[in-house]
């Protein structure tokens, strides 16, 4: 008889593991069936490439209409992203076609030039937004016509070292209401990459910690020069 709490106590044990690991379970279930829902997410992050790196980078594998254009392009739209306060969905499950229609594609060249750039971002991000492609990439121009760009990068025709710290300023003083912990200045390589903003549903400017604290770190970086 003397054995029978101490089985009682593990028995005990085992129901409170076991509905750690549903609990668990569930939440993982709730989170994936989440991540499936396309329009469900918190806000945007709006993602500007600085075009001469990525053709810096690139090289001989550098997309031409990108890279041999006549005018050579500064930052262009990389993407609008849905982003979760953690996370972000993609590749969502959609009833639209798979890649948008070959006038989406065109419209879109001039801020986002690149074909395979405007297929992948719809399969990855567009997807996720809830919007038909039309509608995925007339937001993308809005957001991107809401971005003052910095004289310093929309005039310059030669490169440069600069601090990612120095490329938020020049953003922040020319987008009244844009804040430090509403953007993040990425490299690689060395090399200027992209500055990211994050937007509300609605484009207006917000705050992302996850965002910003992804930031580059490195003390200077290069920034191609248009053409170059």
């Amino acid at each position: 008889m003397s054995r029978l709490p101490a089985c009682a106590g593990r028995l005990a044990a085992c129901l409170v593991d076991t509905c750690l690991v549903a609990a668990v379970l569930l939440v993982a279930l709730a989170v994936d069936a989440r991540a499936e829902r396309p329009g469900t997410f918190d806000y945007y992050v709006l993602s500007l490439s600085w075009s001469p790196s990525y053709c810096a980078r690139a090289g001989r594998n550098a997309d031409p209409t990108q890279c041999r254009a006549a005018k050579p392009f500064r930052f262009i739209v990389h993407g609008l992203w849905p982003q979760y306060e953690n996370g972000y969905p993609d590749f969502c499950e959609v009833s639209e076609p798979r890649d948008p229609a070959d006038a989406t594609i065109r419209k879109t060249l001039d801020i986002m030039p690149s074909r395979g750039l405007v297929r992948h971002q719809w399969r990855k991000h567009g997807s996720c937004s809830g919007l038909a492609p039309d509608a995925y990439f007339a937001l993308a121009r809005r957001a991107f016509s809401k971005i003052r760009i910095p004289a310093a990068f929309a005039t310059t025709e030669s490169g440069g070292r600069v601090a990612p710290d120095a490329v938020e300023t020049a953003f922040r003083l020319a987008n009244p209401g844009l804040r430090d912990n509403a953007m993040a200045v990425m490299c690689k390589q060395g090399r200027l990459s992209e500055v990211r903003i994050c937007l509300t549903r609605d484009l207006e400017f917000r705050s992302c910690r996850s965002v910003d604290r992804r930031g580059c770190r490195q003390g200077q970086i290069h920034v191609p020069a248009p053409g170059r």
